[in-house]
C-alpha cells in the first residue's frame, strides 16, 4: 500500500531527482537563510527549477506552466498592467472560462491571488511556475525594467535640455547645476544596475569614446553590448556612480575605489566600483558581488571525482599551504570561499586577508587591506599569527614578504590558503622562486595547487545532440572509440538564455598534488614542464582535459573548451588518463 505523501518533495525522492543527504541539507539551508526548500534545492544545484515546480504543481493538484515553450499572446498580456504584475511576480498566461489565468510562484501566497481579483475586478485562477521564469517573462514581454527603456530615459535628458558638452582636456566631471535627485540619470543608472541584475551580469562596464558612452554587460563572462547613450551624458552617469559609491566627485585624474549597497527585488547586492582615468574621460566599472554565489558548496565546484577526493583531503590538513591559480575572474573566490564555508565550524578559528573584502563570511574574522595606512597582506599576516588561527586565507601571494610570511605561517603549524596569477598549477612554484622564495620553503609548505578557468555550460532548456566531424575530433584529440559513446551537445538558443546557447559557467580544473618526487623536483630546481610531466604521471589532467572531459558529457562545447585552454604537449600526455576514466564510466552504466 502506498504511503500518503507528507509534501511535495516526497514526489521528488520518488522520481529521483534528489537524496535524502541532498533533501536534509536543502532543509537546512532553507531553515537558516529562511527560504522555502525547493529554493533551497535549486540554489543548491541538486534539482533543476523545472522538477521542483512540475512536483510542487502536481502535490497542490495545480497546473504547470512551462513558459519557455508556451507563448503568451500580445492581448492577454495586456490585461494586467505591467506595475502590477512586477509588484506581485504574476504574469497572465490565458483567458477562459470566464477567469484570467496568472501564474505565481508560491501556491501558498493567497493574499496576492485576493490583490489580483480586487484589482482586476475579475475572476482569478492560478498556475506554477518558477520565480525566476516568471521574471524573466515579464522582461521579455513588456520591456525594459520598470516600464522605461533607455531609449525613454535619455528622451527625457532631451526634452530638458541640460548641457552636459565637455571635452576630453575638461573631464565630465563638471557637473554644474545639475540636479542629480531628480535628473533622469538617476534611474537611468538604476536601470542599469536592475537590468544587469536581471540578466545575471557579474559587471557594468561604462566606458568613454570620442563620440559615444558604450555600456556593456559582462553575462557568463562575455561582455555584452548594451544601450549606449550620448557621449554628452557622460558626466551625469558618472556623478551620479560616484555619489551611490561615496567618491570624491571633483576627484578626476587618479583612480578610485568604492562600494554601492543596493536591493534589486529580493536580492542584496553590494557593488564593488572601479573609476580609472583614459583619453577620453573616465571609465567606470561596477562588479555585481551576490551573495547566493558564494553559497556553493565544494561538491558543487564540478571537481572529477578524484580531485574532489584529493581536494577534499587536502583542505583537512593541520598544516600546509594550497593554493588557487587562475586569472582575474576564473573562480579562485568562489573556490576559496567553498573550502573556508566546508570548514567554518566553531571548533575552528579562521582568518582572511582580502584586498577588497568581496563578500562577507559569517562566522569568519575577515581583514581588508589598507594600504593608506600600511596595512598590507604581510603585516595582516604578522598580527592574525598572534590571534592564533587555525586557517588562515591570504588574497593573494603578490610579493616577495608575503609569500614569505604565508610559508613561516603554514611551517609552524597553520592551514594556509592563497591565490596566484599563473597560467596553469605546476607554474605555480616557478612564480613563487621568481618572487625571491627559496626554492627549498616552496617545496617544504606547498601542499597542492588547483590550476581553474571557467567555461560556459549548455542552457539545458535548448539543449540539443550534435555529431562532431571527424576533422573537430581529431584536431581536439578525441579517438573514435570514446566518441561513439560521448555525448556531445550544444545550446539551439532560446529566450532562457538571451539565443545564445549558454547559460550559467562551470569550473575546468587541474589539481596537482606536492608528491615526494615533485617535492624532490622541486628541490632540485626542475623547469615547469618536467614538474607538469611528473605531475601527469601521477595522475593529474590538465585545465584542457578536463573541459575535453565536461565536453564528452555534453555539459559544455569544445569551442568553450578552446576559448580558455589551449592544447599543448602535456594535454596529449595526460589525455588517455581522461578516455580511459571515461569508457570506464560507460561501461558501468
Amino acid at each position: 500500500m502506498n504511503q500518503p505523501m507528507r509534501d511535495f518533495t516526497d514526489l521528488l525522492l520518488r522520481r529521483g531527482v534528489v537524496s535524502l543527504d541532498q533533501l536534509g541539507e536543502a532543509s537546512n539551508l532553507a531553515r537558516d537563510s529562511d527560504v522555502s526548500i525547493g529554493d533551497a534545492l535549486i540554489q543548491l544545484g541538486y534539482a533543476e527549477p523545472d522538477a521542483v515546480y512540475r512536483a510542487l504543481a502536481e502535490f497542490h493538484k495545480m497546473d504547470y506552466v512551462d513558459l519557455s515553450v508556451d507563448r503568451i499572446p500580445d492581448e492577454i498580456i495586456q490585461l494586467v498592467p505591467e506595475s502590477v504584475a512586477r509588484e506581485n511576480s504574476v504574469i497572465p498566461f490565458k483567458d477562459e472560462d470566464d477567469a484570467l489565468h496568472v501564474l505565481v510562484s508560491d501556491p501558498f501566497d493567497l493574499e496576492t491571488i485576493e490583490k489580483l481579483r480586487f484589482i482586476l475586478n475579475r475572476k482569478v485562477e492560478t498556475a506554477l511556475a518558477p520565480r525566476a521564469m516568471i521574471q524573466e517573462a515579464i522582461n521579455r514581454y513588456y520591456g525594459q525594467v520598470e516600464g522605461e527603456s533607455a531609449d525613454s530615459i535619455l528622451q527625457e535628458f532631451t526634452d530638458t535640455q541640460i548641457d552636459f558638452t565637455e571635452t576630453a582636456d575638461d573631464d565630465e566631471d563638471s557637473s554644474e547645476g545639475v540636479d542629480e535627485s531628480s535628473a533622469p540619470v538617476v534611474r537611468l543608472v538604476g536601470m542599469m544596475i536592475q537590468e544587469a541584475v536581471q540578466l545575471r551580469a557579474s559587471d557594468i562596464h561604462v566606458e568613454p569614446f570620442e563620440d559615444r558612452v558604450r555600456i556593456r554587460y559582462r553575462i557568463d563572462g562575455v561582455c555584452v553590448e548594451r544601450d549606449s547613450p550620448p557621449r554628452r551624458l557622460l558626466g551625469a552617469i558618472l556623478s551620479r556612480i560616484k555619489i551611490l559609491a561615496k567618491m570624491d566627485i571633483a576627484e578626476r585624474r587618479r583612480p578610485q575605489d568604492g562600494r554601492i549597497k543596493v536591493t534589486v527585488g529580493e536580492k542584496e547586492l553590494d557593488l564593488r566600483v572601479s573609476i580609472i582615468p583614459t583619453n577620453h574621460g573616465q571609465s567606470a566599472v561596477m562588479r555585481l558581488l551576490d551573495k547566493d554565489n558564494i553559497k556553493v558548496g565544494v561538491r558543487q565546484l564540478g571537481l572529477a571525482e578524484r580531485d574532489f577526493k584529493i581536494f577534499t583531503n587536502t583542505i583537512k590538513r593541520p598544516n600546509g599551504i594550497m593554493l588557487v591559480t587562475g586569472p582575474t575572474g576564473s573562480g579562485k573566490t568562489t573556490t576559496l570561499y567553498a573550502a573556508l564555508n566546508s570548514m567554518n565550524r566553531p571548533d575552528r578559528k579562521i582568518i582572511t586577508a582580502e584586498d577588497p573584502v568581496e563578500y562577507y563570511l559569517p562566522g569568519i574574522n575577515q581583514v581588508e587591506v589598507r594600504h593608506n595606512i600600511g596595512l598590507d597582506f604581510a603585516r595582516i599576516i604578522r598580527s592574525m599569527l598572534r590571534q592564533a588561527p587555525n586557517i588562515i586565507l591570504v588574497g593573494e601571494m603578490r610579493d616577495t614578504e608575503t609569500a614569505s610570511m604565508g610559508i613561516q605561517a603554514s611551517l609552524t603549524g597553520h592551514l594556509v590558503f592563497s591565490t596566484l596569477h599563473t597560467n596553469d598549477a605546476p607554474s605555480a612554484v616557478t612564480r613563487m622562486v621568481d618572487m625571491g622564495v627559496p626554492g627549498y620553503l616552496v617545496a617544504s609548505s606547498v601542499v597542492a595547487v588547483l590550476g581553474q578557468r571557467l567555461v560556459r555550460t549548455i542552457c539545458k532548456r535548448c539543449k540539443t545532440q550534435i555529431k562532431i566531424s571527424d576533422a573537430a575530433l581529431k584536431e581536439a584529440g578525441i579517438p573514435p572509440e570514446v566518441a561513439a559513446v560521448a555525448t556531445f551537445a550544444k545550446g539551439k538558443g532560446c529566450g532562457y538564455c538571451q539565443k545564445k546557447g549558454y547559460r550559467g559557467r562551470m569550473g575546468i580544473y587541474e589539481l596537482m598534488v606536492v608528491s615526494s618526487k615533485i617535492r624532490e623536483m622541486m628541490f632540485q630546481g626542475k623547469s615547469t614542464i618536467e614538474i607538469a610531466e611528473q605531475a601527469i604521471k601521477e595522475g593529474m589532467t590538465t585545465l584542457y582535459c578536463d573541459g575535453v572531459r565536461k565536453v564528452l558529457t555534453g555539459l559544455t562545447t569544445l569551442e568553450e573548451v578552446y576559448r580558455v585552454a589551449k592544447t599543448t604537449e602535456q594535454d596529449q600526455k595526460a589525455l588517455p588518463i581522461v578516455f580511459e576514466e571515461f569508457l570506464a564510466k560507460q561501461a558501468q552504466a
